[in-house]
């Protein structure tokens, strides 16, 4: 298949990891592109482990499964590497991108010898400088498609302001805080 990238988004129930998977996938599927995007369900509690998925191509889909050998992981929440394998799979010649306060020095010994590219994001220090509340979905989401490339950014960005004039036609200052969200993002990751 051409072009086909499939991240997996590893979360907790009520962090956004499902809606930054959803939300990606729509984006892509906006551009033309062809699209997966879904979330795996166990325990359906808030704070329980979840685990989202994307798949996106230039060209048709025909596999509909998990994905086991992800390009690129997302880890919403850190607390996470201590508790699930979220570099199972994850192929070398991809990359990790891992939501914390620490460094990538830090996380690095957390990842199961994971020897690909890693990147880190401190989403809460966004969330609180642009919303003032923390929903980590939106800056990781940017920060994804940075660190894969899967689409071009500033189109990116053009694309979701569209999807978040829809949804927060009534809550301008949300909408403002999200815009900043998504630009501050895409400059903070490391």
């Amino acid at each position: 298949m051409r072009n086909l990238t499939e991240i997996r988004w590893h979360g907790r129930g009520g962090q956004g990891a499902k809606t930054a998977a959803l939300l990606l996938a729509d984006v892509a599927f906006n551009m033309g592109k062809h699209v997966q995007g879904f979330p795996e369900y166990g325990p359906e509690r808030m704070g329980a482990p979840i685990t989202a998925y994307d798949r996106i191509s230039d060209s048709p889909i025909r596999v509909h499964s998990n994905i086991y050998e992800p390009d690129y992981v997302v880890v919403v929440d850190d607390t996470l590497l201590h508790t699930v394998d979220v570099t199972a799979g994850l192929k070398k010649d991809g990359a990790i991108l891992v939501n914390t306060t620490q460094s990538k020095e830090e996380i690095i010994p957390l990842l199961n010898g994971y020897e690909g590219k890693v990147f880190v994001i401190n989403a809460r220090e966004v969330c609180m400088q642009t919303l003032g509340k923390y929903f980590p979905n939106m800056p990781l989401l940017a920060a994804i498609v940075k660190v894969s490339g899967v689409m071009d950014e500033q189109l990116f960005l053009e694309e979701m302001e569209g999807s978040l004039q829809h949804k927060f036609a009534k809550k301008p200052e949300v909408l403002e805080g999200n815009r900043q969200a998504l630009r501050m993002a895409l400059k903070e990751v490391h």
